[in-house]
């Protein structure tokens, strides 16, 4: 009875650690994609393929964020029955899943028009923009899928007595008073699945977006010196500082973002795989808690990011802000003059 008050003690404190963590995280992110979002549906200038692509990296990273604070909870050990353990499982990680390719996708249609700047209207993800958003889509979708259509462990789910796990016979009539097991990770997800969804997709899809921000900086260097020389002939030294001063900007604000964004997911997924795989799923849970919330939530802020720092987003969004502060302080206004009209 104490081994039991004490595991329910400490479940609630893991609760409360996990909502203070995402809770502001995951509210910062639903507002500030919401505000985005409503620029670029309100703006019929931004109604084309690419400000579509980006809508729907908005509308997944929204997702993300609404499912943040259940993210932490995969890794912990639940009381539930195995279909309601599938989807608290599955569910959050097509939601991730389609975050990260819609990421991909938005980072591929950049580089692209940056390499061929000449080409972009001719590109097949303008032509095609339907394809490009229903296959981010619905791949992560089936990829997800996989262990409700039998690539599980169910058997597993179904030996394991009521959380927590014990020996005793107090917790093996519980699981059938209640019918429910304990739910775990290894229940839902087999060893292969996940290294599969590491080394396979999320690893090669981090490597990729490197690789395309440092192909565009690499450009933007390139374009600079030619801009420089050109420069030389009519000696704007003050115009060439400027240049080098954004360009070093440019590039220290895009290594701030990937040791602020990406490092702590990439640390969170690789300490995830040691821990969870191979020693058993006996990790420090305050750990684990810490790392996913921290891991996930920087990767969802990398979309906001990619919008606030784009003044057609945030252009619509000031004049909305300022159109309602214009109205309220009119509205302010008349309710003083009444109220002084009144008392004279």
């Amino acid at each position: 009875m104490a081994t039991v008050m004490r595991n329910t003690s400490g479940s609630d404190v893991e609760a409360q650690l996990i909502y203070a963590i995402t809770l502001p995280i995951s509210c910062a992110i639903i507002l500030i994609n919401l505000l985005i979002i409503l620029a670029i549906t309100c703006s019929r200038q931004l109604h084309n393929s690419q400000n579509y692509f980006f809508l729907s990296l908005l509308v997944a990273d929204l997702c993300t964020g609404v499912a943040l604070p259940f993210i932490p909870w995969m890794g912990l050990n639940r009381p539930l029955s195995f279909s309601s353990c599938l989807l608290v499982h599955v569910f959050p990680n097509f939601l991730f899943l389609a975050f990260l390719f819609n990421l991909v996708l938005v980072h591929y249609e950049r580089y692209r028009s940056i390499v061929s700047p000449l080409r972009r209207g001719q590109l097949w993800l303008h032509r095609r923009f339907a394809l490009p958003l229903l296959a981010v889509w619905m791949l992560p979708l089936l990829f997800a899928l996989l262990p409700a259509f039998g690539w599980n462990n169910k058997a597993i789910h179904d030996q394991n007595g009521c959380c927590p796990e014990t020996n005793s016979t107090a917790h093996s009539n519980c699981v059938a008073l209640t019918g429910e097991h304990c739910c775990t990770y290894r229940s839902v997800f087999p060893n292969a699945f996940i290294y599969l969804e590491v080394y396979g997709l999320l690893a090669p899809a981090i490597f990729s977006i490197a690789a395309m921000t440092c192909r565009v900086l690499w450009i933007t260097r390139e374009q600079l010196r030619d801009i420089q020389r050109l420069q030389r002939a009519v000696a704007h030294k003050e115009y060439r500082r400027r240049l080098e001063m954004r360009y070093a900007c440019c590039v220290a604000a895009v290594s701030l973002a990937f040791l602020a964004c990406w490092v702590p997911y990439i640390v969170y997924t690789h300490v995830g795989m040691e821990f969870l795989l191979r020693r058993g799923g006996k990790s420090d849970r305050t750990g684990h808690i810490v790392l996913s919330c921290v891991g996930v939530g920087g990767i969802a802020v990398v979309p906001l990011l990619l919008g606030l720092a784009n003044r057609e987003y945030t252009d619509p969004v000031k004049k909305l802000f300022r159109k309602l502060r214009h109205r309220y302080g009119n509205t302010s206004v008349q309710m003083d003059s009444s109220l002084r009209f009144c008392h004279s």
